[in-house]
């Protein structure tokens, strides 16, 4: 197979120094921490979310914060206006909403998580630094394939929605260049958090004990691979998912329930077994 030369190479793969980037709940967790990380290495950031920033964000070089609920879309598409005629056309998108409301959490969890995202991306669609590095990254959670039982259905439906809709998109908006690929964390300890699992080291201890990496996620593991997916080496990287869970979901339910509760029980035949 002959190997592209480089000044075959799609526009889309051209790398700029200074991106422009546009966060969806980035005041809290994993969001926040993508912010950060994203400000250190020089782009200019965008931020959405219903909370202010901290002092210190709010100090960040290159961020620019708004304050809106983005469950008005008359007030949704007058800030994200606002952003690119401040700001400029931008190059990534990244969601890290979640519903938090006292409101009915169906309602709320599919508004939040599926119509708002939508109706984001339609809006932005044409507003993408076309023929540079276009990004869409959408951070859901493990919830998509599997049950978590202290979480809602609407959470579950809504995060399983939010990876069907990266496989939609990642079709309708590729041939504008534009990459759109998820990622699913698992159980992560964020800057909110991080005092619950220091008071509580036996379920820390569980977590860490299942983890085939033996230890718990962070914000920070979450936000270095949604920079890369925003990323121009991701660049021929659409419609796919990446879940940021240290293994635990790669293990059998069975397997894992018997090295809980009975230790390395050995459960398989061996040679000499066969046949009896």
């Amino acid at each position: 197979m002959v190997e592209p030369k480089v000044s075959d190479r799609p526009a889309a793969m051209k790398q700029t120094d200074s991106q422009h980037i546009v966060i969806v709940g980035g005041t809290r967790g994993m969001g926040r921490e993508l912010v950060r990380l994203l400000a250190d290495q020089g782009h200019a950031v965008s931020v959405l979310g219903r909370s202010a920033p901290s002092e210190a964000d709010s100090q960040l070089a290159n961020v620019e914060h708004w304050a809106v609920d983005i469950l008005q879309n008359e007030a949704l598409k007058k800030t994200l206006g606002e952003i690119i005629s401040a700001r400029g056309n931008l190059n990534s998108l990244v969601f890290f909403q979640r519903f938090r409301g006292d409101s009915d959490s169906w309602e709320g969890e599919i508004e939040t998580s599926l119509t708002a995202t939508k109706n984001t991306i339609e809006f932005l669609a044409d507003k993408f630094r076309l023929g540079e590095n276009c990004s869409i990254v959408a951070v859901g959670s493990i919830a998509s394939d599997f049950i978590a039982d202290e979480q809602p259905v609407s959470y579950h439906v809504g995060k399983s929605g939010l990876g069907q809709m990266v496989r939609y998109y990642a079709v309708a908006l590729g041939s504008k260049g534009i990459r759109v690929n998820s990622v699913s964390p698992g159980t992560t300890v964020k800057e909110e958090s991080a005092d619950f699992y220091s008071q509580n080291q036996e379920l820390r201890d569980l977590y860490e004990s299942i983890t085939p990496l033996r230890r718990m996620g962070t914000a920070a593991d979450v936000a270095n691979v949604a920079a890369f997916l925003c990323s121009p080496q991701a660049s021929f990287v659409t419609g796919q998912n990446i879940v940021v869970d240290g293994g635990v979901s790669l293990q059998g339910q069975e397997a894992l329930a018997r090295k809980l509760t009975m230790g390395e029980l050995k459960v398989t035949r061996g040679p000499d077994q066969e046949g009896k």
